[in-house]
């Protein structure tokens, strides 16, 4: 079972979150011009790298806050968590936040 590091509630089961996918994707500056298959990779292509990745996260049955996670795609190991307003932690050299 998954262990996640609510970064309010602290430690809590995986079973409490909801995944968001993919974190720090910025919205298109101009989306008024941005044709159909430009929308499609904005809404569906996300990277699927082999190792840390960022997501969202959000604590469904706590505090229904979001957050991000920066999550080991190969081990299933959580990294780091941090507030949607911190920035992405350098999680292989510090360890992260569990």
């Amino acid at each position: 079972m998954l262990l996640l590091n609510c970064p309010w509630c602290g430690p809590r089961d995986e079973t409490e979150f909801h995944y968001g996918g993919q974190a720090h994707l910025p919205y298109p500056e101009s989306p008024a011009d941005l044709d159909d298959p430009q929308w499609a990779e904005y809404v569906f292509y996300r990277e699927n790298p082999k190792g840390p990745f960022a997501e969202r996260w959000s604590h469904a049955t706590g505090c229904r806050r979001w957050f991000n996670a920066v999550r080991d795609t190969a081990t299933y190991q959580v990294l780091a968590t941090y507030r949607l307003d911190e920035p992405r932690p350098d999680a292989l050299s510090e360890g992260g936040n569990r």
